[in-house]
């Protein structure tokens, strides 16, 4: 199965053939592994409803064209996020005073599997 790395390369080459997509015979070439590995991945995104699947023939072969499904951005999307009403905003970047890389509300609000430690007034 290919890993991680490659999911995330297969992806990236998708999205950035925008409209027109990408058929999956080049997809598995482009990333260099076999082509039953390349179908493996593409039907892995099509159930997972990140790309769609549409059959088609080039040059006298069936093959996919795989296109990158766009999600329209809504305030739903980042209702209740913390950085929205954090005190700490102007001092929150990658190696601040607050970092989002660490930050324990974003990181709870992202996975909310994930508690946030107590505050002290709830301790």
């Amino acid at each position: 199965m290919p890993s991680e790395k490659t999911e995330k390369e297969a992806l990236k080459l998708i999205f950035e053939a925008g409209d027109k997509g990408l058929l999956q015979s080049e997809l598995w070439k482009l990333l260099d592994i076999s082509s039953r590995e390349g179908s493996r991945l593409a039907k892995k995104f099509e159930e997972k409803g990140r790309i769609t699947r549409e059959k088609v023939l080039n040059e006298g072969r069936w093959t996919y064209k795989l296109i990158y499904k766009k999600e329209p951005v809504t305030l739903d999307s980042v209702a209740g996020c913390p950085c929205l009403i954090c005190p700490e905003l102007d001092k929150c970047f990658s190696g601040g005073t607050k970092d989002p890389n660490t930050c324990i509300e974003l990181t709870a609000w992202i996975d909310p599997r994930i508690e946030p430690p107590p505050t002290p007034e709830e301790e």
